[in-house]
């Protein structure tokens, strides 16, 4: 086989990974009423965590393997756990580089990449100052915790909305804490 075969090979298979990596939910239906940079946005931050549906690849990234936590409301479903990679918090956010990964831990141990979640702290944004935005969008404030912050369900389709704090459909495995 030649360079060139060998190259088409690899690219072949890369392609077939990534077809089984992706959910079965069709992302126009995720990002259905957006406008155009929302759907680049999506698109975008898909195909940067595709290789994250694997905690171990996340690990390798500079997420933490374990969160204590798993976020969740009574009546609005879950976060999950939050995988921060402290690397990336800093005063802007990036569509390719999310500061935090959503993981459900499911009944046999595993882990499942939901979402993502965009954040800035107060110290390096100001509260006071206009929001920072990603996609167009205005990141929401977060007095308890002092940052700026959206959630982005890119794995797991949402029901209360794309960019809702809450994930009806996720569940934390041992109930979870009330979260923000």
């Amino acid at each position: 086989m030649n360079p060139f075969q060998s190259l088409a090979v690899r690219a072949v298979a890369l392609l077939y990974l990534a077809a089984a990596c992706t959910r079965a939910t069709p992302v126009t239906s995720m990002t259905r009423g957006f406008d155009a940079r929302v759907v680049n946005g999506f698109e975008r931050a898909r195909a940067a965590t595709a290789p994250f549906v694997v905690l171990d690849s996340a690990v390798a990234a500079g997420y933490p393997r374990e969160v204590r936590q798993c976020l969740a409301d009574a009546h609005h479903g879950a976060m999950g756990f939050h995988h921060v990679n402290r690397g990336y918090v800093d005063a802007k956010v990036e569509v390719e580089r999310p500061e935090i990964l959503l993981y459900e831990r499911r009944p046999d141990g595993k882990y499942r990449l939901n979402g993502v979640e965009y954040i800035i702290p107060y110290r390096l944004w100001s509260r006071d100052s206009v929001p920072p935005t990603i996609m167009g969008l205005n990141l929401k404030r977060e007095d308890t915790l002092s940052l700026w912050y959206l959630h982005m369900w890119i794995w797991t389709e949402n029901s209360a909305g794309l960019f809702a704090d809450y994930n009806p459909s996720v569940r934390c495995a041992d109930g979870g804490s009330l979260g923000r």
